[in-house]
């Protein structure tokens, strides 16, 4: 059995908050942030364990429905 549809949202929002920190890390390195240094910043200090949650919870639901 696959991923299911929440397993798959779980991925999703894990890839949407990756790519804002990525785009954090961009921001603050090479100029000036649209949003400001403590908005990105706090994006990016937001995304990184929201990131890693998203991705556990992702392998955890899929794991759990393959048994």
């Amino acid at each position: 059995m696959g991923m299911t549809p929440k397993g798959g949202l779980y991925l999703a929002l894990c890839c949407v908050s990756a790519i804002a920190a990525v785009g954090s890390v961009f921001e603050l390195g090479y100029g000036n942030p649209t949003y400001g240094t403590t908005v990105t910043a706090a994006i990016l200090v937001l995304s990184i364990p929201i990131t890693g949650l998203l991705f556990w919870a992702a392998v955890q639901d899929t794991k759990a429905n393959q048994k």
